[in-house]
């Protein structure tokens, strides 16, 4: 009886205790793992917010770049992390994809973190070098299906979304083209812009400048919608392949466990920081959609991306051992 009556009291200790957790919290620097190099829609997207936060809380939010293995290698090192809320990552929608992908991952993408908030929304783009002979969707379709693995299309990496937006894409145009995988959005975008590829389905963050400078050509985008900052450029759907849908998407995790004071509370203020105007203003400049939702959103959503991603997967054939 003792033993039962130690146990409630310690347990209303701890629920009187976490909200003066979350209100005294943070007292020391934040990392936000980004998995994937510099220069990438990542790190467009996390700067603005890391910025916002460090001013909000004090205490400097320091973006921590670990790139390869398709975004595991920093994903494993959240989830090993100690689930006080001082080390979060940056997801994107290969998070869920990786979780079908990868034969065994050192995580489990379900358990092993707690959601904190579905960020933002992005398209993909679909571009190519100015020397490639096309103009638009129909163009480009019909220069594959006239020679058939002439055109290497780049991505961010096996497994990521531009691959697999690649994958659709020649699944559902049938055509045939080749896949060349980089180390993450700025790599692959390198090498477009250099000539080694024809083709890459980028983020629209990454590449706007280069298409505001003349340096790419943009066929489409990929999402269901035009997108606000290139409102004169068709979707893929539009252009005649109307099951072709790819969005792209950015959200916090933390390690499971994290107490859900301080997971609450650092949604609320990524929530809060990205409605600051200049904040806003730069994130919507780069293509993004605003999203900021609550954690139990964030996680029905990963839910239903992984079981979306399980599909696309398994269609293309890709499997990383």
């Amino acid at each position: 009886m003792k033993l039962i009556r130690s146990l409630f009291v310690f347990a209303l200790f701890a629920l009187l205790q976490a909200p003066a957790m979350a209100q005294q919290w943070p007292t020391k620097p934040i990392r936000l793992l980004i998995p994937y190099p510099p220069g990438g829609s990542a790190e467009i997207l996390a700067r603005p917010i890391a910025q916002k936060l460090t001013e909000l809380w004090g205490q400097p939010v320091v973006l921590d770049f670990r790139p390869g293995a398709g975004g595991t290698i920093a994903t494993e090192a959240t989830a090993k992390a100690a689930p006080d809320g001082y080390t979060i990552i940056m997801v994107l929608a290969a998070h869920a994809i990786n979780h079908s992908l990868y034969a065994k991952l050192p995580y489990d993408t379900l358990r092993d973190f707690a959601p904190v908030s579905l960020t933002a929304s992005l398209p993909l783009i679909v571009v190519t070098p100015p020397s490639v002979p096309v103009n638009s969707i129909k163009e480009l379709i019909a220069l594959a299906k006239a020679k058939p693995n002439s055109i290497n299309f780049a991505s961010a990496g096996n497994g990521n979304t531009s691959h697999l937006a690649g994958e659709l894409f020649k699944n559902v145009a049938g055509v045939e083209m080749v896949h060349v995988p980089y180390k993450g959005s700025g790599p692959s975008l390198i090498a477009l812009l250099g000539g080694e590829v024809q083709l890459m389905f980028d983020s629209i963050s990454s590449s706007l400048p280069q298409i505001k400078a003349g340096k790419l050509k943009a066929l489409a985008v990929t999402s269901k919608k035009r997108s606000h900052v290139l409102p004169q450029l068709p979707t893929v759907a539009e252009s005649g392949l109307p099951d072709f849908v790819v969005d792209g998407w950015y959200g916090i995790l933390a390690p499971a466990g994290t107490p859900p004071a301080i997971v609450n509370k650092i949604s609320a203020d990524i929530a809060r920081v990205m409605q600051i105007p200049d904040a806003r203003e730069r994130i919507m400049g780069s293509g993004y959609d605003i999203i900021g939702s609550t954690p139990e959103q964030f996680s029905a959503h990963i839910r239903s991306e992984v079981e979306r991603w399980a599909k696309v997967v398994k269609a293309s054939g890709a499997r990383i051992d």
